[in-house]
């Protein structure tokens, strides 16, 4: 039999039990209440990164999306939607009121919506950011943010819409109207605010420069040629051209006394070259009419070439020197003529124009007639003008009028070269 333990021990041991015990009933809640905070925070922590990634794509998303919106209608051209009028009424009529009637409450529903997309992000994925990096770190996802924001929210989505803009424009045109209706009080706020600013002034979308810079450029990205560009800065060039400015000066006009015979009209060298002949009564500001070489000939071969010119005599029209070459152009046609005389300001004939000579301008080429071996009738003028003065033994007078030519004739031919084409090949 075992000798009973000592009662120190015994109670040593005893107190010993129940202290470890003790200790490990206070301690076991301790220890579940330390692992049920860390699953917490676990849990905390995965929701914090969940957040952060919905506040940036959301974010981006959104942005994205009011970028590519903006890009495509300030891409649509007027041009665009009148060819889309033919083709589908519907969308035209759309895409009208968004780009055209109702552009200041379009770009105001973009703008607003990609404002509060910018701010909500910044605000939810900042706080969130901040607890899941911490402080430390919260320099480098704001910078990380920016750059995100400023190509997948900016430069991306705005590239997109330029370039495919035909493409995206009927969806645009959806997504926009639905932003318009969501955001409707806020908008309604913005175009008071506008008013105000700009005070009802209308913005204009072209004007005639830009015409001419895009007629430019047409032809150097090739979607034009040469010609057709030309012609277009020629014709915005058109309106502030006169008449005075193309027609062949006085001085060297071939005209013929109508009372001349006939088949000494066709000896005058002179007038050989020109299908039209201006007549006149006493001298060149007594303009009565013209004739045509066809017709001199025909008479001349019927055997009445000793009658003279006044019975071939066809009446012309008289234009003062200012009028522009769109009325011109106007009065020719609207009368079926093709030559005129120009007259002073006080009925002094100071040149002849035709027909010819207003669609060169435009055009910026020389039109010749089927009999015409000569090109430019105007420069053919002049020189025999001078080889007439000078078999007149007038040489004298000929360094005189060629002086008066460059002061007047000159001048006004070279105005004639300088703007039909010179104009043509211009830069804008």
């Amino acid at each position: 039999m075992k000798d009973p333990e000592p009662r120190p021990y015994t109670l040593t041991k005893t107190l010993s039990i129940l202290t470890t015990t003790g200790l490990g009933l206070f301690a076991a809640p301790v220890f579940a209440q330390t692992e049920a905070t860390s699953a917490v925070a676990s849990t905390t922590m995965n929701q914090d990164i969940l957040l952060l990634i919905v506040f940036v794509l959301s974010a981006l998303a959104v942005s994205f999306l009011c970028s590519i919106a903006e890009a495509v209608l300030l891409s649509i051209t007027p041009t665009y939607i009148a060819g889309l009028e033919g083709v589908s009424p519907k969308k035209a009529v759309l895409i009208k009121r968004l780009k055209g009637e109702n552009i200041d409450r379009s770009l105001a529903a973009i703008l607003t919506l990609n404002t509060i997309a910018h701010t909500m992000g910044a605000i939810g994925a900042g706080a969130k950011a901040n607890a899941v990096f911490g402080s430390a770190w919260f320099g480098l996802f704001s910078a990380i943010m920016t750059l995100l924001i400023l190509f997948l929210s900016e430069i991306l989505p705005k590239t997109l819409g330029a370039v495919y803009w035909r493409s995206l424009t009927t969806p645009t045109a959806v997504v926009v109207n639905l932003m318009i209706k969501a955001l409707y009080p806020l908008i309604v706020v913005s175009e008071k605010i506008t008013r105000m600013v700009t005070k009802g002034r209308d913005v204009h979308v072209f004007n005639r420069d830009e015409f001419i810079a895009m007629a430019h450029i047409g032809k150097e990205a090739g979607h034009i040629n040469d010609r057709e560009s030309r012609i277009i800065r020629n014709l915005f060039h058109f309106g502030s051209l006169r008449a005075q400015d193309i027609m062949t000066p006085r001085t060297v006009v071939a005209a013929l006394p109508q009372t001349m015979p006939i088949e000494h009209a066709l000896q005058y060298r002179m007038t050989v070259p020109f299908s039209r002949i201006p007549v006149f009564d006493e001298d060149l500001d007594s303009v009565s009419g013209f004739v045509l070489r066809e017709d001199l000939l025909i008479a001349q071969t019927r055997g009445t070439g000793h009658r003279p010119i006044s019975e071939l005599r066809r009446d012309i029209v008289a234009v003062a020197a200012t009028t522009s070459l769109s009325n011109l152009l106007e009065l020719f046609l609207d009368k079926r003529q093709h030559v005129a005389i120009v007259v002073g300001e006080y009925g002094e004939t100071q040149g002849l124009v035709t027909m010819e000579d207003v669609i060169e301008t435009l055009l910026g080429i020389e039109i010749v007639d089927e009999g015409d071996k000569i090109e430019d009738m105007q420069q053919l003028a002049r020189k025999l003008w001078r080889k007439r003065a000078e078999s007149l033994g007038i040489k004298n007078n000929v360094q005189e009028s060629r002086a008066h030519a460059s002061t007047e004739s000159e001048s006004s031919q070279n105005r004639k070269r300088s703007k039909r084409l010179v104009l043509a090949d211009m830069q804008s």
